[in-house]
This record gives structure tokens, C-alpha cells and sequence, in this order.
């Protein structure tokens, strides 16, 4: 997303802090509208802490598997990269009298990168000092009428009286194991194939499967259902993006570690991966589903913002893939009368068809 050249700032003086103005603002929160409201945990000072329950917002749970430089983990970063790949236009963040320095600055950061309208809601007759120094400077707006308010917030005109605060966005930690989505792309995810990324210039063509079967694609509803699933159990765009890839390619994690940050073009939507030694497919381009767009997108944005040369997960970060599909509830065809079903058998096609091309040796 490119920011507008003045992106909208605006500050909501609730001098007598009114209910109305809390429930207006949390009426308004409707993320596939674009619209996020932030209510900031009580209690908490940290900036992390703030990164935390925006992703919340998001629908996505405050953590971000693996390890990172300085013990920091990423969480404004993946923030970003969700806010312009879901395309949210507006935020709104209440109990701003409450906010530091160092927080308001996170989200005036924020705000710049991606060109959201920024509204922050103060429930005093006046700024703090934090708010004052925060603002110096920059062009805004303030109001301390309600209807003015919802305007900012992005509500109706004439929301109903009975408007109450939005429902909770419910973050999934996994699924009920019977619940289990079975994908057939997905039994390639843990092949032994071991293809060499390219080191230059490379602009692959699209691929034409000479090499191998053409995955399944998913059904309208599988597809719709995988996504809902992926974006509920990780905050991480880099591993939710590798997982969707999966998904249309078909490819094994060590193909997938191959895509580089610029790997991914939006329009058309195509990403490329790369096998140098042709050990499977060689490099070639794969057109994205309408569906995974948005994933390809927070990976690219991810990249670019932790400077990250890989596009979709690094080259040790196949078992983090592998719990994120399990607590997606996806899985590849198990084998027949598995015996426990609460369980995920990874390898047993791949390991078969080794044993059909390498037959063991008999046995007394």
C-alpha cells in the first residue's frame, strides 16, 4: 500500500469520559471493513505490549515464534505488514491519555508507513504532556462532539441506539482434532528433494509441470476455510505466507525456503521458485489464487521491514511450519487405519515412494 502524501490525524477529546464515546468506537471495529479499533490492556506500559493487542485486533495472537537479534520479537513489524496487506484504512485507539512517549511514537510510526486515518481518543479535557509533545508539529485534527466522532471512527450516520461494543475477535490457538482439513498439496511439505536457490538475476517462467503432477488445486470452500484457518493461529507473516504457498504449489519446505524478498510480484500475482540444479522443478513461476494474495503480501511487507532476505520462512524453520499447519487443523491424506487420529503422519507418502524406488532388502 502507498501512503497518501497527508495521511488523516485526528484527536477526540472525551472531556467527561463518556460511554457513548467508547461504544461508538468499538461499534466501528469491523476488520474486513478495514476498520480496527484499539483498546489498549489495562495495566500494561510496554510498547511490545501495545504491538501485542493491535494484532489482537487483527485477529491474530500477540506471538511470533522463533528467535530474533536482541531478544526482540518483531511484533510492530508484523503489525505493519498485516494493517497494509488486510488493507485497513482507519484505526482507532482509545485510552490515548494513557500512552507514553515511546507508544505514541510506535503509532505514529505506524500510521506513516502505512497511511491509515489515525484517530486517537482522549477521555480527559485535555491533552498530556506526551500527547502535546507527540503532536507538535504535525497537522490534525480534534473534536469533542460525538457525532463528529463516529464520523472519524467510521460509523454509520445514524448508528442503531442499541449499538453496543463489537463482539471479541476469538484467537485460536488449534483445532479440535476431529476437525482436521485434509489437503492433498500438502504431501510434498516434507519431501527429501534438496533444490538450490539462485544467487543472481533470475525471472523464471511459469511453470508447466513436466517434472511432476500438478497439485490439487482447493475448492472454493477448502481454499476459504484453509485461509480462515491460517490467519487465526499465527501472527507471523513469513510462515503463514509458506503454508499458503503450500498450498497452490505444492511444493516441499526446501523449495519454498528458495523464494527471495522480490520473489513475489502483485500484478499480476505470481511468485517464483527457484531450483538452480532443476532437482525438481527448476526455477519457475507459480500464479497466485485470489486467496493468498494477502499472505504474499504481509510476507513481502515483513521482508522489507526486518530486512530479511528470504521471502517465506528460513532454511531451519520447517518444524515452525509444520506446528503452525498442525494448529491450522491441515493436514496431507494420512495413511490408511492410522491408528491414532489425533495425530499427523508428515513423510509416510514420501517415504513410500522412496521405498517403491529403493526397494529394502529382504530379510530373514
Amino acid at each position: 500500500m502507498t501512503p497518501p502524501a497527508t495521511p488523516r490525524l485526528a484527536v477526540v477529546l472525551d472531556a467527561g469520559d463518556d460511554a457513548a464515546f467508547t461504544h461508538s468506537a468499538l461499534a466501528a471495529h469491523a476488520p474486513h471493513a478495514g476498520r480496527i479499533t484499539l483498546h489498549p490492556a489495562p495495566g500494561t506500559t510496554s510498547d511490545t505490549a501495545l504491538a501485542g493487542d493491535l494484532l489482537f485486533a487483527l485477529g491474530k495472537p500477540a506471538h511470533l515464534p522463533g528467535r530474533f537479534p536482541h531478544g526482540r520479537p518483531p511484533l510492530w513489524e508484523a503489525a505493519s505488514a498485516w494493517t497494509s496487506a488486510l488493507a485497513v484504512t482507519r484505526l482507532t485507539v482509545l485510552r490515548a491519555h494513557l500512552l507514553d512517549d515511546r507508544r505514541l511514537q510506535r503509532l505514529l510510526a505506524l500510521w506513516r508507513q502505512t497511511g491509515i486515518h489515525l484517530t486517537l481518543v482522549v477521555h480527559r479535557p485535555r491533552l498530556t504532556a506526551a500527547l502535546d509533545r507527540t503532536l507538535a508539529g504535525l497537522p490534525h485534527t480534534r473534536t469533542t462532539i460525538l457525532a463528529a466522532a463516529r464520523a472519524l471512527y467510521g460509523n454509520d450516520p445514524a448508528p442503531p441506539t442499541d449499538a453496543g461494543p463489537a463482539a471479541a475477535v476469538t484467537v485460536g490457538t488449534g483445532v479440535e482434532p476431529e476437525r482436521w482439513l485434509t489437503l492433498s498439496p500438502l504431501d510434498r511439505l516434507v519431501s527429501y528433494d534438496s533444490p538450490s536457490p539462485c544467487t543472481g538475476f533470475c525471472s523464471p517462467d511459469l511453470i508447466d509441470w513436466k517434472h511432476r503432477p500438478a497439485p490439487t488445486p482447493l475448492t472454493p470452500a477448502q481454499a476459504e476455510e484453509a485461509a480462515r484457518r491460517i490467519h487465526t493461529v499465527t501472527a507471523h507473516p513469513q510462515l503463514a505466507a509458506a503454508l499458503a504457498a503450500t498450498l497452490f504449489t505444492g511444493a516441499s519446505f526446501q523449495q519454498l525456503a528458495t523464494a527471495r524478498s522480490d520473489d513475489f510480484h502483485d500484478a499480476p500475482a505470481l511468485l517464483a521458485l527457484h531450483d538452480q540444479a532443476r532437482f525438481t522443478d527448476g526455477c519457475a513461476t507459480h500464479p497466485v489464487p485470489p486467496w493468498a494474495i494477502v499472505f504474499l503480501r504481509a510476507a513481502t511487507r515483513y521482508a522489507h521491514l526486518t530486512q530479511a532476505t528470504y521471502l517465506l520462512a528460513g532454511p531451519g524453520e520447517r518444524p515452525a511450519v509444520l506446528r503452525l499447519a498442525e494448529a491450522a487443523g491441515l493436514r496431507p491424506p494420512q495413511p490408511p487405519g492410522a491408528a491414532r487420529k489425533d495425530t499427523v503422519v508428515w513423510d509416510w507418502r514420501e517415504a513410500q515412494e522412496a521405498h517403491g524406488y529403493y526397494p529394502l532388502a529382504a530379510t530373514r
